[in-house]
Formats: structure tokens, sequence, C-alpha cells
């Protein structure tokens, strides 16, 4: 690669280089759109699921999805593909701040918006502290891991499934037996997208298994009598294109102090990224780690600023480059663009704000229960060793704290379970580090 701040791109044919395309080159324009395209798809199900766990308008999380994307592209220099999608670690703060009950729009939104607002100074710090060692020393990597090793990183994405299993459970649950059971059934949906497709198909579970649901809802509510009717008079009626709906953030120092803590989870998450893409690729992309934490988190400041979610770089998309090798970064401007075009469109709106909310409730426990265990494949992968004694102590106080949601309120500035968890378990295992001996993951 060259020095200059943006790569020489270069165009390639995958074919003639066995299909693999690296972030530094481009195919054809109708194969870039359509790469593109399969990325949108991609984040789609988890981009809009979580706002509507949390409350906020789609709408605006999609557009702001596309919007983060191209911030993040700037600041790596196109250097680091990926897309940036609603974060599912806000949810539980945001709910927590806001007395979210799950239905219809957030009324406290606008003090959930501060906090994230809060969360993205964080995390841009951070990135900055990076940054400035990885330009001193090309050690900001090393830096991070010292502080985080994988039982610290998998310990702390765990509990953010485990805290919030209490409310997918009460969300799926519902008022009657017809939505449990729904419920239920949207579970078995994604399952069966999991295991019995191959593919594409199978890395955009949570989407196909979202639209089976939605269809056997459909089916058994409107076709059969059980439970309440989809209304597509909504969908009907709402203009092709138009505003989303924005919102003002409110700074509440309460609620930013819960929130705030969410960076260290957004770092995991973007570290993970860099090393799965590194990995792919075949570069060591880790120079370029702090520039993707100021991404990150100045996209989830503006995010915040204007009414969306917090952003995150997409474990969905990693899947989609995994399966077609295609790493091209310009790719993922083409499916920012497309996420801009749909956030601008308020049927498109009307239509995510047809799912039922015992399908919501079922695609709660999945995702929730992925999300647990992804950190418990963090441990497996990097082969955490839990014969130390170390390790053993700071996952299993993290994750009683988190799931019991073991909450700390010191004047204004307050943790809820994620935040002590999260906390805890970085301090926990620098403290025990002390004086050990032995090297521990």
């Amino acid at each position: 690669m060259s020095d200059s701040y943006f790569p020489a791109w270069r165009k390639v044919s995958p074919d003639a280089q066995g299909g693999v395309v690296q972030p530094n080159e481009y195919m054809s324009w109708p194969q870039n759109v359509a790469m593109g395209a399969q990325h949108v798809v991609a984040m789609f199900g988890s981009t809009i699921l979580a706002p509507l766990l949390m409350g906020f308008d789609p709408n605006v999380a999609i557009l702001m999805s596309g919007i983060g994307t191209l911030i993040f592209f700037f600041f790596v220099g196109g250097r680091v593909p990926s897309y940036l999608g609603s974060s599912f670690a806000f949810i539980g703060g945001v709910i927590a701040v806001t007395g979210y009950a799950g239905a219809g729009p957030n009324a406290n939104i606008g003090v959930a918006l501060g906090a994230i607002i809060a969360c993205g100074v964080v995390y841009t710090v951070i990135g900055l502290i990076v940054w400035w060692v990885n330009a001193r020393s090309g050690d900001g990597a090393n830096w991070i891991d010292n502080w985080m090793p994988p039982v610290v990183t998998g310990s702390i994405v765990a509990v953010i499934g485990l805290n919030l299993a209490p409310i997918a459970v009460k969300g799926a649950m519902g008022g009657t037996t017809f939505e449990a059971l729904m419920a239920l059934l949207t579970v078995l949906c994604v399952g069966g997208v999991a295991v019995y497709t191959r593919g594409v198909t199978q890395r955009l579970l949570i989407l196909v298994g979202l639209l089976l649901a939605c269809f056997l809802y459909w089916v058994l509510a409107n076709g059969m009598g059980f439970g309440t009717p989809m209304d597509f008079s909504g969908v009907a009626s709402a203009a092709w294109f138009g505003l989303p709906t924005f919102s003002s953030p409110v700074f509440e120092v309460g609620a930013m102090s819960v929130i705030a803590p969410v960076a260290i989870i957004l770092v995991a998450e973007n570290l993970g990224h860099i090393k799965a893409v590194s990995a792919m690729t075949g570069q060591n992309l880790d120079k370029y780690l702090g520039r993707a934490f100021v991404g990150d988190g100045v996209a989830t400041m503006v995010s915040g600023a204007v009414g969306g979610t917090g952003v995150t770089t997409y474990a969905e998309n990693i899947g989609v480059m995994t399966v077609t090798r295609i790493y091209a970064s310009l790719v993922f401007v083409i499916a920012a663009l497309i996420a801009i075009f749909l956030g601008f469109s308020p049927k498109f709106g009307a239509l995510i704000q047809l799912i039922p909310g015992p399908v919501l409730g079922g695609m709660s426990i999945v995702v929730f229960g992925l999300i647990a265990i992804a950190g418990a494949r963090i441990w497996v992968v990097n082969q955490v060793d839990f014969t130390n004694n170390r390790n053993l102590i700071v996952a299993s106080v993290t994750l009683v704290l988190g799931a019991g949601n073991f909450g700390l309120q010191l004047g204004a500035f307050r943790l809820d379970g994620i935040g002590t968890a999260t906390f805890g378990a970085i301090i926990l295992y620098a403290l025990l580090r002390i004086g050990s001996r032995g090297k521990s993951l």
C-alpha cells in the first residue's frame, strides 16, 4: 500500500484473482453495486431491530448507519473495509435511563441521545490515544490488548446478552398465549435458517428468519384469526420519499454515566473487527486501529445528535466478506449510499414498523443469546485458560455482576449492570495481574 492517506485503488477482475479482492481494489461498477446491495441486506435485520427494541425511529437508524459508514471510511482512509450499523450494546443502558416499556416511540429518547453522544466522546478520546501511541511506537494494539485481553473482552461481550435476557423474555411472553407461542415460533424460524440453509442465506439468518416469522404471523393472525392482524394501511398511505423523524439530545449527567461506559464494549467489538479483517486479507491493519476507533466514535456522536442509535462495526458484513472474499472498501461507500437513500423513505419506515411485537420478542431472545455466546466464542477462539485462577475469577465475577444487574450510584454518577461489569472486569484483571507470574489470556 502507498503512504498516502487514501490508497491508490486499482480495478481488478475477481475471476482473474481467484475471487479475492483486496481493500485497495475495486471491480466493475455493476459488480460493486451488487456487492454494496448485498452488504445492505446483511446489516439490515440487526440495524432495524436495535432501534425498534429501544423505541427509536428505524429510518433514522438506517440513514445514520449509512452516514456513519462514510465517516468511518474517511477516518481510516478507505483502508479498513467495514459497515457501521446499530449497536446492541446500548440497549440495556437506553432502557435503564429512559424507562422504555417496549411499545411505540421512546418518549424519553432525548436523554438517551445525550448519553449516546457522551459515549461517542469517550470512544473518540480512546481512539485518539491509541492513534497517538501508534504514531509514536506502533504499539497501539498491544496497549489495548494489555488492558483488555480475551478473557476480559469475552466476559464483557457475554455480559451484554445476559443482562438483556430478562428484557427479551418479557417481550417474548407478551400478553397472550398466542403471542408467547409466536415468539417461540420466531426462534424456530431463525434456528431453522441457521441450521438448514447454506451460503449467503445462512449468513443473513436474522433478516431471512425475520421475514419468515412475519409471514407466518400474517397467515395465523390475518388469515386464521389468531392474535392482532397486521394492518398495512400505514404502509399504503406513507409517502415514498420524505424526512425521517429527527430528535434532539438532552444531556443529563446520570444518564451519561450509565451509557458512556459502553465505549469500552465498542472498543472490544472494533478491535475484534480489525483482527478479523487483518486475518482475512493477510494485511496487518493494527496501525489503523486508533483511526477506526475515532471514526466509530465520531459516527456515534453524529448519529446521537439527530436521533439515531450508537453505531459499531458489523460482524454480519464480515460474514459476507468471508463468503465472497471481496474486501473492497469502495463497496461499503456504495452500501452506505443505498442505506442513506432508504433512510429518506417513510414508506420503508412504515413497513419496518409493521413487524409484530411477538416477532420482535422472539428475535430478541435469539439476538441477545447470540451476543452472550459471542463472548464465549472469544474465549474459545483465543484459547483462554480457565485453569488459571486469575482468568477464572475475572470471568465469573464479571458475568454475575452483569447478569444480576449490579448497579452503583455515586452522587449523579451511576453505573448499571453492564457498566459495573465492564469496569469491574478491566480493573479486576489489572489488580490480579500485579505481581503475578506467567502469561494469561
